[in-house]
């Protein structure tokens, strides 16, 4: 059966598939359900940034299921490319999204990623937010490169759970290339949520909502963590908003020879 055709733009190199929360979980449920192997990408500035260096990279955006404005940068520049009613799809709120439904339908999930402390914590939240979500299994890879034998040993033990939907929290672009490397091994809809570990095992707190509404929920997160993060906001942001600002000169320009994939730059 031919899937429908969702509409989507390009930021960048970056396709962005226009969605939201209830539109999203209605895919991952029909992926679930009939056993697909696929992924869902959540993209903010720092993945479609990735992406413009990496060709690599860019290619497995591209073979993404569904990638999501996870975003404002992105969601804003949707909406300057003919999305008007885009909203924000965020990693970690489309996971509490999912768990939700997870819980009345009764679909498996499966926690890969993180560490023992922490997906233990994460466990206990989730349990507590959504009575009855069947969690499969849960596992903490080491901080290192896996041999082929012990990334052999992960499908097996996630296929054997059982597990509907696998969320992966490897960061960016570790996790993306995770999904990518074993599409057609897990036996199961793969989403990438990055940070949603560490906020919802409560070892780095969220940005409050406000500042995520006004696009400023990197600031909260440099304050956090300067060191880790200087380079992705303090290089990578002012980059992006050069390259985007040219095309949506382009766009604006061009529209109607650009309309339904924006350009390239």
């Amino acid at each position: 059966m031919t899937e429908p055709i969702f509409e989507a733009r390009r930021i960048l190199r970056t396709r962005v598939d226009a969605t939201s929360y209830g539109d999203a979980c209605d895919r991952i449920q029909t992926w679930a359900e009939t056993g697909r192997s696929c992924y869902v990408v959540a993209a903010n500035v720092h993945v479609v940034m990735t992406a413009y260096w990496d060709a690599q990279y860019q290619h497995i955006l591209e073979d993404a299921a569904l990638v999501t404005s996870d975003g404002m940068p992105l969601v804003m520049g949707l909406r300057l490319l003919g999305l008007s009613d885009q909203s924000r799809v965020y990693g970690p709120d489309l996971m509490l999204a999912w768990c939700d439904r997870a819980a009345q339908l009764g679909l498996p999930i499966y926690l890969y990623g993180g560490t023992d402390p922490m997906l233990e914590k994460m466990a206990v939240y989730l349990r507590s937010q959504f009575p009855g979500l069947p969690i499969a299994g849960t596992y903490a890879p080491p901080f290192r490169s896996l041999s082929p034998e012990e990334e052999a040993a992960d499908i097996a033990r996630i296929n054997q759970s059982e597990a509907r939907v696998v969320f992966v929290g490897l960061g960016c672009p570790k996790q993306e290339q995770w999904m990518h490397r074993h599409q057609g091994q897990v036996q199961a809809a793969m989403i990438g949520v990055g940070a949603a570990f560490s906020f919802f095992s409560g070892d780095v707190s969220q940005a409050p909502r406000w500042m995520m509404r006004l696009g400023l929920e990197w600031l909260y997160r440099f304050g956090q963590e300067p060191r880790r993060l200087w380079q992705r906001y303090l290089i990578n942001n002012p980059v992006f908003v050069l390259l985007f600002g040219a095309q949506v000169i382009k766009y604006r320009l061009w529209g109607a020879r650009s309309r339904g994939s924006g350009f390239k730059v």
